[in-house]
């Protein structure tokens, strides 16, 4: 008699529908990002019309370049999590927790201004619902679909379909992804410094005071270079690099803490080159002041210094 076949089951259930599936939903969320650039110049041509007042489009490159890199990061990385890619898993990982945590924030946040910034309107039965249709749309918009996304690709199943149809090490595995997340977020940091210089005229916290002009710039690009070396040192695990941004985010925490709590927060927009009509109605808000702005990055600080004191444990073998 010959012997019946031997069937053996994957020690695992395979998630190739689930990461293709999710990877046509970033592809479609990267053609949303690549979209707000057109509408943004659109919008800032319309409010010049408004205001008669020529456009500034370079007060956009800013935005424009965070929409950019969320385009092409989506669709590439969609694409990747369509054919499974070990890469892709990790990357969106990092991504979605990161989208996640921005969020969490932003939500509270905007629960916090959005109610002070509705006193100011005209008073109607409508200010209710408006204030709770843009709660729900954001927090679905920044915490829940993130949400879902990191539930997805966190999955120890999505994980071992990744690396059993890429069974190739790639250059995600040799770094841990906490310390890879907060690489990639200094490499985007640089990307963000150098387009302060043509953004907002080239306008910085200093310590109390106001940097422009040369200086500023100087400034800028100084910190984009130090950035993208300390994103390769990160990426490496040099302990020096750790210390480094440390000390680094601590300085420029408390540089802009004692600026915001004592420069006129309205001359850095003027010098900025923010409208005189939107300055005005900034103004309005009496939450928009340095002191608030100080409280503020004192929260957002906070977090960011225990998740660098958290990494640190990775840092301790040398590179």
């Amino acid at each position: 008699m010959s012997e019946s076949p031997v069937v053996t089951t994957p020690a695992f259930k395979d998630r190739r529908a689930g990461l293709i599936v999710f990877g046509v939903l970033e592809i479609l969320i990267g053609c949303f990002c690549t979209l707000m650039i057109p509408l943004m110049l659109w919008g800032q041509a319309i409010q010049a019309q408004m205001t008669k007042a020529p456009p500034d489009y370079s007060m956009l490159v800013p935005a424009a370049l965070i929409y950019a890199t969320l385009g092409v990061a989506f669709i590439w990385l969609g694409i990747g999590s369509i054919l499974c890619r070990r890469w892709a898993r990790a990357l969106l990982l990092i991504l979605s927790w990161s989208w996640l945590l921005v969020g969490v924030i932003a939500v509270g946040a905007n629960a916090f201004l959005m109610p002070r910034i509705l006193e100011t309107l005209p008073t109607g039965p409508g200010k209710t619902i408006v204030l709770i249709t843009m709660l729900v749309t954001f927090t679905v918009i920044m915490v829940i679909v993130p949400g879902v996304m990191v539930l997805f690709y966190r999955g120890k199943n999505v994980k071992a379909t990744c690396e059993a149809r890429d069974p190739v090490t790639r250059w995600t595995d040799a770094c841990p992804l906490p310390v890879l997340a907060a690489s990639l977020w200094l490499g985007f940091g640089a990307l963000s410094m150098l387009s302060m210089p043509l953004g907002y005229k080239s306008v910085m916290p200093f310590f109390g005071t106001l940097l422009t002009g040369f200086p500023a710039t100087l400034f800028f690009v100084i910190w984009a270079v130090g950035s993208v070396w300390l994103a390769w040192a990160f990426y490496r695990l040099k302990p020096a690099a750790w210390w480094i941004v440390v000390a680094a985010f601590v300085l420029i925490s408390v540089s802009s803490t004692i600026t915001f709590a004592r420069v006129d927060l309205m001359e850095m927009y003027r010098q900025m080159g923010y409208p005189q009509q939107q300055i005005e109605q900034i103004q309005k808000y009496s939450f928009f002041s340095g002191r608030s702005m100080a409280v503020w990055m004192v929260c957002c600080m906070v977090p960011w210094l225990g998740y660098l004191l958290w990494i640190k444990k990775f840092f301790c073998r040398s590179a």
